[in-house]
């Protein structure tokens, strides 16, 4: 994954154009089923419209002949989607197009206009006092262009046993900025890889790579029969690769099945996190996934959340905000989220009243002797067999490991006292 992640840091994405199609096809060496699709600049999904696509050459502000701004040295410098521009100004004239970070001096804010036509400079606040001092005459460039063309994403679907499907969503619109963007992507890409590898899957699993918001406005456009009718659990992948905390933003409705695994996920690996509810803090994709009339049972299990790190949007969320062991981390949440959705299942028992245990020697035929803490697993296992408590419900219960409580409850299934309630 840290190979991925220093390869496409550098990459200058945006809601469209040659980066997001250099990411996507960079993914697809790594996922082959990863189908890539375009839609025309100036289709209308509801009450969008998919802008024109952009394209930046350079950009740069001079002042005595030398470089003070350069768009090469930090594709951050320039306002997403600004309209090209070939000037000299002064600073009076060009200080209403600059931005600068309210809370960190030395860095580069993240700053974009996908909806308005408008261009502008982000640098710091010593570049800023730089191009200030002396009341220079500055040439100002930005070499770009917005013209009729596509905006691209990527959609992998891994069929399993069932046609109940596990969706995950992230995006790959941001430039240079390592957890909130880049984090997402990497994880989603290396979690493919191994849902790809699995024996015997049971969920299908529907996976997109797209342009935050207007990609998932679109694809739900595209795609929303097949997502009410199919989707079961569903989760929104952005910012995991840092290594400060854990996260979970709940869903809206908040009892969701996406809810229970993505708790009992955080529970099994044993890891405090931070709980952020839907109403006061939903910020990314599942804001259109979860929108009435959609209403997706979207999650999202983070790291450190979008906007509870000063770094965030801006230069220092860079490849030394994340880590290696920070993106593991993200992904070994994420992988046992959804391992504990395979084995999760209702049971119902095979049998009315208790079964014999002892006949089976489960059990010690010595009645009114200490009940056997193995024999009493199981017994509670059987009591609750009902068809409407599932494996979650029966470890929450027990207050034992999911993975231990479906071993038993192999072992069960193997004596024929219970089965899979269908």
């Amino acid at each position: 994954m840290w190979k991925w992640a220093n390869d496409l840091f550098p990459v200058c994405r945006s809601i469209t154009g040659e980066g997001v199609r250099f990411t996507l096809n960079y993914i697809k060496k790594i996922n082959a089923n990863l189908k890539i699709y375009k839609v025309k600049s100036g289709s209308r999904y509801f009450d969008w419209q998919v802008p024109y696509e952009w394209k930046i050459k350079d950009a740069y502000i001079k002042k005595n002949k030398k470089k003070i701004i350069n768009f090469k040295k930090n594709n951050l410098h320039v306002v997403g989607y600004s309209a090209p521009i070939n000037k000299k100004m002064r600073f009076n004239e060009l200080k209403r197009n600059i931005h600068i970070h309210p809370k960190i001096p030395d860095a580069i804010p993240y700053v974009t206009s996908y909806y308005k036509k408008t261009w502008g400079f982000c640098m710091s606040y010593a570049q800023k006092r730089n191009l200030e001092k002396g009341n220079e005459l500055l040439d100002v460039v930005i070499k770009s262009k917005l013209f009729k063309g596509h905006l691209n994403y990527g959609e992998i679907i891994i069929p399993g046993q069932s046609k109940k499907e596990v969706f995950l969503s992230t995006y790959v619109c941001h430039p240079s900025l390592g957890n909130n963007e880049l984090s997402g992507p990497i994880v989603t890409t290396a979690i493919v890889k191994w849902i790809n590898s699995m024996k015997n899957r049971y969920y299908t699993y529907r996976i997109v790579f797209i342009p935050e918001t207007i990609g998932s406005i679109i694809y739900i456009k595209k795609n929303l029969f097949k997502l009410k009718k199919n989707v079961i659990a569903a989760f929104n992948i952005t910012c995991i690769g840092d290594n400060k905390s854990y996260s979970y933003l709940e869903s809206k409705f908040k009892k969701t099945l996406t809810d229970k695994v993505c708790i009992k996920a955080l529970q099994t690996l044993k890891l405090k996190y931070k709980k952020f509810n839907f109403f006061e803090h939903r910020g990314s994709d599942e804001r259109q996934y979860s929108s009435p009339g959609v209403d997706l049972p979207f999650c999202s299990l983070m790291r450190t959340k979008y906007g509870e790190y000063k770094e965030y949007h801006s230069s220092k969320d860079d490849l030394s905000f994340i880590s290696p062991e920070g993106l593991f981390g993200g992904y070994n949440l994420l992988k046992t989220a959804i391992r504990i959705l395979e084995i999760n299942r209702n049971y119902i028992s095979c049998n009315k009243c208790e079964p014999q245990f002892s006949k089976r020697n489960l059990k010690n035929t010595f009645g009114g002797s200490k009940i056997e803490p193995s024999y009493k697993i199981l017994s509670n296992i059987i009591a609750y067999a009902d068809g409407k408590t599932d494996l979650i419900d029966l470890s929450n219960m027990l207050k034992k490991d999911i993975f231990f409580i479906n071993d038993k409850i192999q072992f069960l299934k193997k004596m024929k006292l219970i089965k899979i309630h269908k």
